[in-house]
């Protein structure tokens, strides 16, 4: 299932990076796809995105709220806050786990070989100061004389859009280098404490500053496809703690708004078949997954 999950997330990649003629053309796709919502972060102004990101088109849509409101415009659109809400809805944050490319890159880097480190609970709160703060209050509240706003988050934080779009761009277009200032390199350093510490310590960008995460986090207890834990056949071996990448403990939280539902706990830990992937409440049976029951043992 590993392998399966590897693939699709290759794949979601590909499919919200699609637009490859970015070599000979220099430039951003602004084609018809560019309407879709992107489910996991990618950044728009990524050469080969043929999608948007959610969270910049939030921060768009609220830093030109004062504005509007202010030239009587009260027409809002909300689709892209709809189209998330029903993704995690319906998936919750399984979408970091098979469909984020900036996530399948962090779990690439921390398969080079190094001494790994846990990454303590309390830093998990920082993707919702993110939400909150970078994402909804300041693009909302700190507006210039016009009454508009900054995309705070994409514009001073993101480590996806400085590797996806930033480095791109700056190399395809050369004169732009001599608007490269502190803003940048603010950005670029940001970028590159990540990628270092995926090498350390599994997803710390998902796990500590990913407002997105924090957004299908809010999710976890009423998510339409879930992982489940049946309490009667679990036996508190603790062997899901040991594959986790998001260091949940599942047997002691079955809806831990960390889980990205990889399957890791599922497939590779647990021998008495306690957890199970539900859709709706209904189990998915998983072949050659059925074996003995503690009782049966016993």
């Amino acid at each position: 299932m590993e392998t399966v999950r590897k693939w699709v997330q290759l794949f979601m990649g590909f499919l919200m990076n699609g637009s490859w003629s970015f070599p000979f053309t220099r430039s951003i796709y602004q084609g018809p796809l560019k309407v879709i919502c992107a489910p996991g972060l990618n950044c728009y102004s990524c050469p080969a995105a043929t999608t948007y990101c959610p969270m910049g088109s939030i921060q768009q849509l609220l830093s030109g709220l004062r504005f509007a409101l202010e030239n009587s415009q009260f027409y809002f659109g909300l689709s892209v806050v709809g189209a998330i809400g029903v993704l995690g809805g319906l998936f919750g944050r399984m979408i970091c786990g098979w469909a984020c490319p900036f996530g399948f890159i962090q779990e690439l880097l921390y398969k080079i070989p190094s001494k790994k480190f846990r990454i303590p609970r309390i830093l998990s709160y920082g993707k919702f100061m993110f939400l909150i703060m970078f994402v909804i209050v300041l693009p909302l509240v700190v507006v210039d004389d016009f009454g508009a706003g900054q995309p705070w988050y994409c514009k001073f934080v993101c480590p996806a859009g400085t590797l996806e779009a930033g480095i791109p761009m700056l190399l395809m277009q050369p004169n732009l280098r001599a608007t490269v200032g502190l803003l940048f390199f603010n950005k670029f350093v940001i970028m590159i404490t990540f990628l270092g510490w995926s090498v350390f310590s599994s997803r710390p960008f998902c796990r500590t500053a990913c407002p997105l995460g924090a957004f299908y986090a809010l999710f976890s207890k009423v998510r339409l496809i879930k992982l489940h834990l049946d309490e009667a056949k679990c036996t508190n071996c603790k062997a899901c703690h040991l594959v986790c990448p998001m260091e949940v403990k599942f047997n002691e939280s079955p809806d831990d708004y960390e889980c990205i539902s990889c399957l890791a706990c599922m497939n590779k830990a647990c021998k008495f078949d306690a957890i199970t992937l539900e859709i709706g409440g209904i189990p998915l049976e998983t072949p050659g997954k059925r074996l003995p029951s503690p009782s049966k043992i016993a």
